[in-house]
């Protein structure tokens, strides 16, 4: 089967949107927040699913806030990246990701015990015409979360 010229761009743009995400998490690892916002458009919108309202808003905001919180409350922050799957009809790529570290500080009125979590995220990239992630949805088990935490 011979390849379109229209196929290969929409692999490239698969594959450029898929970096995008993996350099996103780079960054993560690397807490290096200016890094992870320079992927973001400057108006993008963010959404910490079960959080509910109170944080959905500006990734420029509210996803600098709490990244920049939870950086600060588990120094050895780390994730894995276990899948993406790229969506044209949707323009997404959605990411499979472990989050994992220690809580070193007190974090969203939890004191710290120091005890680890470890927990599977789903991400949910949607790219603007530049390439850069406008939006991004974000979803875990959270009281799970918590129960590893406060147990």
């Amino acid at each position: 089967m011979k390849t379109t010229t229209t196929q290969q761009h929409e692999s490239l743009d698969a594959l450029s949107k898929k970096g995008t995400c993996i350099e996103f998490f780079s960054a993560y690892q690397d807490m290096d927040l200016d890094r992870m916002l320079s992927l973001c458009d400057k108006e993008g919108t963010i959404s910490f699913e079960p959080l509910g309202d109170a944080f959905k808003g500006k990734i420029y905001e509210v996803g600098k806030g709490l990244w920049s919180a939870i950086m600060d409350s588990f120094p050895n922050l780390d994730n894995t990246v276990k899948s993406q799957v790229f969506d044209e009809i949707t323009n997404t790529v959605t990411c499979q990701v472990v989050i994992f570290g220690t809580q070193a500080k007190e974090f969203a009125g939890m004191p710290s015990k120091g005890k680890d979590f470890d927990s599977d995220h789903i991400f949910i990239f949607r790219f603007n015409g530049q390439g850069k992630i406008a939006d991004l949805k974000i979803s875990w088990d959270h009281q799970g979360f918590v129960g590893q935490l406060t147990a």
